[in-house]
């Protein structure tokens, strides 16, 4: 009996760790959209300022919509009923999220790489 309500409770918390992931993923998938949205902005204010184009706000734009679709998978996997149907949705958010994550790593480095071609035309 007593290993039973081990198993038990260690299934509770397996689900609650989980839950506590699914949680985090929203939260921070739906700041990223935010984050997205603001450097875009920032970007399209340097380009009219500086006559300048780059095709760093196309990317963040299509970044924000992975960062979107993160944050509904995981708000689907945290409204999913079925322990099963959570797993398979959350893995989904998992891995759109890094993705996400990943291309906003990219899209910076061509940020910078933009800007210093940009800062030093000759070199």
């Amino acid at each position: 009996m007593a290993v039973q309500a081990q198993m038990g409770r260690d299934d509770n918390n397996k689900t609650k760790l989980e839950e506590d992931i699914c949680i985090h993923i929203f939260t921070v998938s739906s700041a990223m959209v935010g984050v997205c949205l603001t450097v875009i902005g920032l970007i399209r204010v340097v380009i009219t300022l500086g006559k300048a184009d780059t095709l760093a706000d196309d990317l963040l734009a299509s970044d924000a919509l992975l960062f979107l679709t993160s944050c509904l998978l995981s708000y689907a996997a945290l409204r999913a009923r079925s322990l099963r149907r959570m797993h398979r949705i959350e893995r989904a958010a998992d891995v759109v999220f890094i993705v996400a994550m990943v291309m906003m790593t990219a899209i910076c480095g061509f940020i910078t790489y933009s800007i210093s071609v940009s800062s030093n035309p000759g070199h």
